[in-house]
């Protein structure tokens, strides 16, 4: 069984490690090295750098529809094409390339969370459970046949670094078992059902602003969402300073209420600020925060914080100055 593996991702890494050891990997087909940090290093991807310890081949093509490429992997004779979290979509080209089948393995229940952002989307919207999938790849994007799913329940409480690892480690015994299924053609084929299809897109840094015009619980979900990327942040008005500054709020995060908080409070404002944290008004509900990193500092808890910042009862977070003053 040979098997080109299409993957940029961390998540790709415990089945790329699981198909190395059983000698399967004929190339690895990566995203380019990228500029990282403060400095832009140019970095390779973590996969490839196992790929090149182990003496794996690596493909690293800016487009997959040139015809060099194309020709590239047309040479490399593959059983297989396993693509996860590889970054580009497939054309039809590349899909037909292989002897029995292009498979992906995507991080959600589908059709439920097709798109990159899959892990993410099943934490904010509160799934009780998700899982992987593993499905025939077709040029509409996780739109392919079902071969087989593996679920895990969801105690509303992980991350999404927290559930990404949790779906990395449940992937190879996944796709070990469709692979098997395929090769001796018994595999399962289930169409998507596309009323029941939702998107989950790629998130942007500017995702991670936190809306305090919405419920508690709503809030807490989108910040464990959003931990570790694109990380959540809301502003506040420096009185040292004179502007409004950025401040990255970590999980974990207590709903402390679901009620309407007192008459007349509004979204974002502060009702309590001290060594047990910063008490937020949702709308409704009330969040207490614990861990918090301002702009240009280091992440703190609550005592640190409030040692060397001031935010105050009263005080709006999210509010600009320019959006205070026409209110």
């Amino acid at each position: 069984m040979r098997i080109v593996m299409l993957a940029t991702g961390d998540i790709a890494i415990p089945a790329f490690r699981v198909l190395l050891r059983e000698k399967r990997v004929a190339a690895l087909v990566t995203q380019p090295d990228r500029p990282v940090g403060r400095h832009q290093a140019l970095t390779p991807p973590r996969i490839k750098r196992i790929a090149v310890e182990q003496g794996v081949p690596v493909l690293q093509p800016e487009s997959l529809r040139t015809p060099d490429v194309i020709q590239s992997l047309r040479q490399l004779a593959p059983d297989f094409l396993v693509v996860i979290a590889y970054g580009q979509i497939l054309p039809q080209s590349v899909i037909d390339i292989p002897r029995k089948a292009c498979v992906n393995v995507h991080a959600s229940l589908l059709p439920r969370h097709r798109g990159a952002s899959c892990v993410q989307a099943a934490i904010d919207a509160g799934d009780s459970e998700t899982g992987v999938t593993i499905m025939h790849v077709v040029r509409k994007l996780d739109a392919g046949d079902i071969i087989l799913q593996r679920k895990i329940p969801l105690r509303g409480i992980e991350t999404a670094d927290d559930l990404s690892d949790a779906l990395a480690a449940l992937a190879p015994g996944a796709l070990n078992e469709a692979l098997a299924l395929l090769d001796v053609g018994k595999a399962p084929r289930e169409r998507q059902d596309e009323q029941l299809s939702s998107y989950a897109p790629k998130l942007l840094r500017a995702d991670g602003r936190i809306d305090w015009n919405q419920p508690a619980y709503i809030v807490e979900r989108k910040i464990r969402a959003c931990h570790s990327w694109p990380g959540s942040f809301t502003t506040y008005p420096s009185v040292r300073r004179g502007k409004d500054r950025s401040l990255k709020i970590y999980p974990p995060v207590d709903v402390i209420s679901m009620k309407p908080v007192k008459e007349g409070a509004l979204p974002g404002e502060v009702l309590k600020s001290g060594l047990d944290g910063l008490y937020v008004a949702c709308h409704p509900g009330i969040l207490r925060i614990t861990a918090l990193q301002p702009e240009g500092g280091r992440k703190m808890n609550a005592e640190s914080f409030f040692a060397g910042h001031a935010i105050y009862p009263g005080m709006i977070l999210g509010l600009s100055r320019e959006d205070a003053s026409l209110s």
